[in-house]
C-alpha cells in the first residue's frame, strides 16, 4: 500500500473526528503532519472500540487484537492506519509504548471501572491521553525531551479532565462515571438528579484541569516554533472550552459543549502569532 494514500487516508480520520486537535496540526509541516495524523487515526480506532456497540467480550478481544498488531508494525499491511504508522515510527522517535498504554486505559472503560480519589482517576487519564502527548512529542521537534515528556503528559491529563466535565451527561446515559466518588459526595451531588450543588463540583474540577494545564503548558518553550503553534492550538481551544464550561456548568447538563469553528480558527491563528520568529 501506498504511504502518501495511507497518510491522507489518516488525515481525513482526524479531521473528521478529532476537529480540536486537527486545527493544531495543520500547523504543521507535512510530513510531521502526516505522522501526527497517524498517531491520532490508531487512537480513535481504539476508543471506537471502546466506545461501540460490540458486546463486552468482544471489544475486549478486539482491543487484545490491536495491542498484538501493535507487536510487529510494518508498511506490509493491508491498513492504511498501520502503514502511515510504521513509516512514521521510521522518520521519527514515536514511543509506540504509549499505544498499548492507551488501550490498557480504554479497557478500563469496558470493564467500567470507577474512581473513589481523583488519584485513582489519574492513571485512567494518564493512559487515555497523557500517553497520546508522548506519543506526539515523538512527532515534535525538541530539547531536553525527558523533561518535555513529562509535560506532554500532564497537558494530556488537562485534555482529558476537560473531556470528562464536557461529556457528563453523554457518559453517564453509558453507565459511565469519571468523577472522583469523594468529589460527588463532597458536595452531596447525584449525578442521576443533578441539582445545583453540581455546578460548584463542576468549577472544582475545572480549577483542577486548570491546573493541569498550567503544568502542562511548560511544555511550549521545548518545542520549535511550529511544534509550539500546534500544541499552543490545541490547549488553547480545550481551554477557552474548559472556560466556557465554568462559567456556564449547566451547559454540560443539557448537552455536548463545543466552540464555534470561527472561534477554533481564531486561536490557532494566535497560537502561530505568538511563536513568530
Amino acid at each position: 500500500m501506498n504511504a502518501d494514500w495511507a497518510y491522507a487516508y489518516c488525515q481525513n480520520v482526524t479531521r473528521q473526528e478529532a476537529a480540536n486537535f486537527y486545527y493544531g496540526i495543520r500547523l504543521l509541516p507535512k510530513e510531521r503532519r502526516g505522522a501526527l495524523c497517524a498517531i491520532y487515526a490508531l487512537a480513535r480506532r481504539v476508543d471506537d472500540i471502546g466506545d461501540g456497540s460490540a458486546p463486552h467480550d468482544e471489544k475486549l478481544r478486539r482491543l487484545d487484537e490491536e495491542r498484538r498488531k501493535l507487536e510487529s508494525i510494518d508498511t506490509t499491511y493491508d491498513d492504511p492506519v498501520l502503514v502511515a504508522l510504521a513509516d512514521a515510527v521510521i522518520r521519527y522517535p514515536i514511543p509506540v509504548d504509549g499505544f498499548r498504554e492507551l488501550i490498557d486505559g480504554v479497557e478500563m472503560d469496558v470493564v467500567g471501572t470507577r474512581y473513589e480519589t481523583f488519584a485513582d482517576l489519574l492513571p485512567y487519564c494518564r493512559r487515555v491521553a497523557g500517553a497520546i502527548g508522548r506519543l506526539s512529542l515523538g512527532v515534535f521537534e525538541t530539547r531536553e525531551r525527558e523533561t518535555a515528556s513529562v509535560y506532554a503528559d500532564d497537558l494530556g491529563v488537562a485534555f482529558q479532565l476537560t473531556n470528562i466535565l464536557r461529556d457528563i451527561r453523554e457518559d453517564f446515559a453509558q453507565g459511565r462515571v469519571y468523577l472522583p466518588a469523594e468529589d460527588l459526595v463532597r458536595f452531596g451531588c447525584e449525578l442521576a438528579a443533578p441539582d445545583y450543588r453540581i455546578h460548584d463540583l463542576i468549577r472544582f474540577e475545572a480549577d483542577r484541569a486548570r491546573a493541569w494545564f498550567e503544568s502542562g503548558l511548560k511544555l511550549l518553550p521545548l518545542l520549535d516554533r511550529q511544534s509550539a503553534a500546534c500544541v499552543g492550538a490545541m490547549a488553547g481551544i480545550y481551554r477557552r472550552l474548559l472556560g466556557r464550561i465554568e462559567r456556564r456548568p449547566d451547559l454540560v447538563l443539557r448537552g455536548r459543549v463545543s466552540l464555534p469553528t470561527w472561534e477554533k480558527g481564531w486561536v490557532a491563528v494566535r497560537s502561530l502569532a505568538a511563536v513568530a520568529p
